[in-house]
């Protein structure tokens, strides 16, 4: 079998030579998070809409203006949120001038083991982020914001879609490129959504980031055309499921396996995608997932991945570290992305400036 760096070996060379967010507008209260509210507005509904565009900023002005530029940006995004469109701010390190009040775990993600960053690709001093119904809706509306907020260049943009989206169970499903089914793992409850998702009073952070959260995109680009060469079967124990949703020891979609019934993994082996994301399906992985596909053309294509947790580290950097050396590895290749801070609803948030 070709390896993960000859099926990438060109696109890969080439990329390098060149990898929440509150609702603003929405009349929302600013809240201490509890397991009694609801979700923060930029993950209610079980389902995301199904198109989206990513769009990562740095400031042209000088930093004299920087304060002035991040509240254009609040009140451009604020007016283009409509019944049919959704639009997100959230904040890069960047975002903060030396010495502020900025939330203690953001910081440039950093290249996990096998990423090959394109810094073109990478990083942002703010993250636009615009969802619809259509492709055409989100990117008429990103071109209309664009204009509207000179003091800002773009720095990387993506467009993503969900196929097939859908809910089920509570939970927004859609397929992903490698033709499985995203989304099981998420809550199927505000309540859950919101204990995930969002800073809480009890945590380290700064005040004016309480019910904010942290959102991690990531650029992975994924080789399916080798992916489509392998067995149904060969796929499924990679993956850890049945395409279906089925857990590999016969356990339906919407229930817990339990895989220390399984040590050797004879059944769903120890280096599948879902056994090293969670190994502990009791305990799941403290994030929300709400990813888009993206296609760039037949070598470029790949996964928009997007989560959003209360805490960092506890949440994707810890389900990053235990992905390391799972079998999936060889198809995938991260080659951009960043984190960025998802300010709390309503424009408190701006008192730091």
């Amino acid at each position: 079998m070709k390896t993960r760096r000859k099926f990438l070996g060109a696109s890969a060379a080439a990329a390098v030579g060149t990898s929440g967010i509150a609702v603003l507008g929405a009349a929302v209260c600013h809240s201490k998070p509890s397991l009694q509210q609801e979700a923060p507005t930029h993950l209610r509904g079980a389902a995301p809409l199904p198109y989206a565009q990513v769009i990562s900023l740095d400031l042209n002005a000088s930093r004299a203006r920087h304060a002035d530029a991040l509240r254009a940006a609040y009140r451009t995004v604020a007016e283009a949120s409509t019944g049919h469109i959704t639009a997100w701010l959230a904040l890069g390190e960047g975002a903060f001038p030396p010495g502020s009040d900025k939330p203690q775990h953001l910081k440039q993600m950093p290249p996990y083991a096998g990423d090959v960053l394109d810094v073109s690709q990478s990083h942002g001093q703010l993250l636009l982020q615009i969802t619809a119904g259509s492709a055409l809706t989100a990117k008429e509306a990103a071109e209309k914001m664009l204009r509207e907020l000179p003091q800002w260049r773009v720095r990387w943009r993506m467009d993503g879609h969900r196929p097939e989206n859908r809910t089920e169970d509570g939970k927004g499903l859609a397929r992903n490129p490698f033709h499985f089914t995203e989304g099981y793992g998420n809550p199927s409850s505000s309540a859950e959504i919101a204990e995930r998702a969002t800073v809480r009073a009890v945590q380290d952070e700064p005040a004016w980031a309480v019910g904010g959260s942290y959102q991690v995109i990531r650029i992975i680009r994924l080789a399916t055309g080798f992916w489509d060469r392998d067995t149904v079967h060969e796929q499924e124990r990679i993956m850890g499921r049945r395409k279906d949703g089925r857990w590999l020891d016969g356990t339906p979609r919407a229930e817990r396996p339990v895989f220390a019934a399984d040590p050797q993994g004879k059944t769903t082996p120890l280096d599948a995608h879902v056994r090293r994301a969670a190994p502990d399906q009791r305990n799941p992985p403290p994030l929300v997932r709400r990813s888009y596909n993206y296609y760039r053309g037949a070598d470029d294509q790949g996964l928009l991945f997007s989560c959003f947790q209360r805490d960092l580290v506890q949440g994707f950097e810890a389900v990053q570290h235990r992905l390391q050396g799972e079998a999936m590895a060889k198809y995938t290749l991260t080659v951009g992305g960043g984190y960025f801070f998802v300010p709390p609803p309503g424009n408190a948030w701006l008192q730091w400036l």
